[in-house]
């Protein structure tokens, strides 16, 4: 009888432990360099991800749709790949997984990229890519509110590829693919 009466106990033991070992597993995927989830660093102003109000310290998941509006901003971290700054007036897709952060500019706008070392970090505007080469960290910024991709480095390389054109842009300098509205300047 008294095998019967602390096999219950048992059976709630072994499930709590199993519980809190699946707990801990997946809670290690993000820090373990395969992240599911970004998270909202700072918002400013209205800012929206998938159409619905973000906030500060909200969740972001890869193939989100972030938008600001005028005068608004939005600071996407994705731990150790980096980080991503939506600026005013943007809209575009978030997309990451082990060692790559994409972004593709679906309307006007600006979006400076930060990446970690070992990570390629892409962006795709209507008239070509950016994408960061070398093992090293890049920081970049694309802006397409003219009508064209301008795109200016602060950190590593970058190529910007359009059509069949391929630019290298070091630290410190820019360059430019597609047509620009004419008297329009580019924030950079």
């Amino acid at each position: 009888m008294i095998e019967l009466t602390r096999m219950p106990k048992l059976v709630v033991v072994l499930f709590v432990l199993a519980v809190s070992a699946m707990v801990v597993v997946g809670g290690n995927t993000f820090q373990a360099g395969k992240p599911s989830e970004g998270k909202f660093l700072k918002i400013e102003g209205r800012v929206s991800v998938n159409g619905t109000p973000a906030i500060s310290g909200a969740t972001v998941f890869s193939d989100s749709t972030i938008t600001t509006a005028a005068r608004s901003s939005a600071v996407v971290s994705l731990g150790k790949l980096g980080r991503v700054e939506v600026l005013p007036d943007s809209t575009m897709t978030l997309n990451f997984s082990d060692a790559n952060v994409s972004v593709s500019m679906l309307d006007q706008g600006r979006v400076r990229l930060s990446s970690s070392s070992n990570v390629t970090a892409k962006v795709t505007t209507k008239d070509g890519e950016v994408i960061s080469t070398g093992n090293q960290r890049n920081e970049f910024t694309v802006d397409t509110h003219c009508g064209n991709t301008f795109v200016s480095v602060a950190k590593g390389t970058v190529e910007l590829r359009a059509g069949s054109s391929v630019k290298q842009i070091a630290a410190g300098n820019q360059d430019s693919a597609g047509q620009a509205r004419p008297g329009c300047t580019p924030a950079g």
